[in-house]
């Protein structure tokens, strides 16, 4: 509420922008400063960057009928867990973290947390299973039809949101969510906590590591067949772009979400030393993620920004294009 007070001042370390000090006391202002309006706009442009980039990935799957393939169905179903995070996660994340603390019933913290997991975490699963498309699609083509069909892609797709639902539940359920602003609905069970971080984050990290490295040496080995067949031989345009590609899509992924999981892992053996504030920074860097994944799977592909060209100017809306040929 705008005329909130808390008196505890170690939930902020230091003068939020949107927070007046009394002696030892913060209060929310009924009149928001300059910073504070900068603040809720900066955040704002966020998660509308991160809907409007979602919502053209998604229109272009499934309006264009050349887009109709295995691999862009994952790319939709990752899109969709983005967009939700752009609706549903950056909305709450942005009053918490505007507010500083945020006093609400128990049921509304394990709300707020149910839907922040399972979303993120299968956003983080969806991008795991592109990996697994890739490698097949790479390493074993002459097979990739036959191993990567329809249904397995569907499996992909209900295991990813599955296990990510299932990883929500075990943390809401299987601990004590406090909704007091000291608290601010971070969790603190240990057991749960872990099991999320590892079923979440680390095991996913480790089989996409594991899978790009394999398509990475593939390459290399691929591209040394062709200068020892054709001396003087060098390595295609397109396969750089392919390994360029790979190592922006791990180094982006990394960089947004390790920060994060590190700091809630530890988090029972440092929780006195981290801030709140320090941990809804990494928070929102890992939320980043969700913004960027549209630029990184469907901008580096000329198809995707024909077909973004196209919704963009509004021709879909006058003509059928669905079946425009995407260069």
């Amino acid at each position: 509420e705008p005329g909130l007070t808390v008196n505890d001042t170690s939930t902020l370390d230091e003068i939020h922008p949107c927070y007046t000090s009394h002696g030892k006391a913060y209060t929310f202002m009924h009149i928001a400063s300059v910073k504070c309006v900068l603040f809720y706009i900066f955040l704002g442009l966020l998660s509308v960057v991160t809907v409007c980039g979602n919502v053209l990935v998604i229109i272009s799957v499934v309006y264009f009928k050349q887009l109709h393939v295995r691999t862009n169905y994952l790319i939709l179903s990752l899109a969709v867990a983005d967009l939700l995070v752009g609706v549903l996660v950056f909305p709450f994340s942005m009053a918490f973290t505007v507010t500083s603390c945020w006093y609400q019933e128990n049921s509304f913290c394990k709300i707020r947390i149910f839907l922040d997991v399972t979303l993120c975490t299968a956003s983080i699963l969806n991008l795991c299973c592109i990996s697994i498309d890739r490698y097949y699609a790479v390493c074993q083509p002459l097979t990739y039809k036959s191993k990567i069909n329809d249904r397995i892609i569907g499996i992909m797709i209900l295991v990813s949101w599955g296990v990510a639902a299932s990883v929500a539940i075990c943390i809401v359920y299987g601990e004590n969510v406090d909704g007091k602003c000291e608290e601010s609905c971070l969790t603190d069970a240990v057991i749960s906590t872990t099991l999320s971080c590892i079923f979440s984050f680390y095991l996913p990290v480790i089989v996409m590591l594991k899978i790009y490295m394999k398509i990475f040496f593939a390459a290399r080995k691929q591209a040394k067949k062709i200068q020892n067949a054709k001396p003087g031989a060098t390595v295609s345009k397109m396969e750089r772009k392919a390994t360029k590609t790979l190592a922006i899509v791990m180094g982006v992924f990394l960089l947004c979400w390790t920060p994060y999981f590190l700091t809630i892992i530890f988090q029972p053996l440092i929780h006195n030393i981290t801030s709140i504030s320090v941990i809804e920074a990494l928070s929102w860097l890992a939320l980043l993620n969700s913004m960027l994944n549209p630029f990184i799977y469907a901008f580096f592909y000329s198809w995707f920004r024909s077909a973004f060209r196209i919704i963009m100017s509004g021709k879909i809306f006058y003509s059928d294009y669905s079946n425009t040929k995407l260069l």
